[in-house]
């Protein structure tokens, strides 16, 4: 090769982990439908090479091999679906590093409490304009994630936090942990409701489950305005002092 000849950028990869079932099997071609429909062709219109467990082709122990992807891929896409194990082993793998991952799962299907906070893509791979709507959400996820100045979180990260402000000194930090931990409380009990009502908006969050982000959003920033940390959760609340449409009189107490 010539010394003056460009060398060729590197291409990002993007691995994905799911439920992948045996040869032939129902899951195996759902997991196939949603990688060909839905994953790939974002993938390819960002400038990714999309990458699944059983299209490792080079010899190795194939552990190892999934283990390396999920540590070095510029982006980790994982479906949550049917509760798979390993799916969570191997999420929990990223969350730890704290590098970009998003969560997908099929719609109507119950995000677990662990990783519920985080946004997660809903699918139905039978439904023509929910796979159309996938896309285009999966495809403002990714384009957000090229943005160097995001920090990644997860629940790993948060609690790490967390644990650090428990063992603080500082009032106004304490105070931030408990509003967390009532914050935790309220949203599994708002999310059992929830479940029992089967009464669902997009994202998962119920009429209740906004009211108390909202509720979140006027005690952070009265702590904010206090100088202490704000950490309400990873992708839930980003408190801003610009009420939301519709919230101007939530914080109005009459005084």
């Amino acid at each position: 090769m010539s010394e003056n000849q460009p060398t060729k950028e590197k291409q990002k990869i993007c691995f994905v982990i799911a439920p992948i079932g045996e040869p032939e099997s129902e899951t195996r071609k759902e997991s196939d439908q949603v990688l060909n429909y839905i994953i790939k062709p974002v993938m390819d219109e960002t400038g990714y090479e999309t990458i699944r467990a059983d299209s490792i082709s080079k010899p190795g122990v194939i552990t190892s091999q999934i283990i390396q992807q999920i540590v070095e891929a510029q982006l980790i896409v994982a479906d949550l679906s049917d509760n798979n194990p390993n799916v969570f082993y191997e999420l929990a793998i990223r969350h730890a590093l704290r590098k970009p991952y998003i969560h997908l799962i099929t719609k109507g299907e119950t995000i677990p409490f662990d990783v519920a906070p985080i946004r997660t893509i809903e699918y139905d791979i039978h439904d023509v304009e929910s796979v159309d709507s996938a896309k285009k959400e999966l495809s403002k996820q990714v384009a957000s994630i090229q943005d160097p100045k995001i920090e990644v979180e997860s629940p790993i990260s948060m609690a790490l936090v967390l644990k650090t402000l428990q063992e603080s000194t500082n009032p106004l930090e304490k105070s931030t942990v408990e509003i967390i931990s009532m914050l935790q409380d309220l949203r599994a009990s708002v999310k059992k409701i929830a479940n029992r009502t089967q009464y669902f908006y997009p994202g998962s969050m119920s009429p209740a489950s906004l009211t108390l982000q909202r509720w979140a959003l006027l005690h952070a920033k009265e702590l904010k305005d206090q100088q202490a940390p704000i950490l309400l959760g990873p992708f839930d609340f980003v408190p801003s002092d610009k009420p939301e449409k519709g919230d101007e009189n939530l914080g109005d107490t009459g005084s």
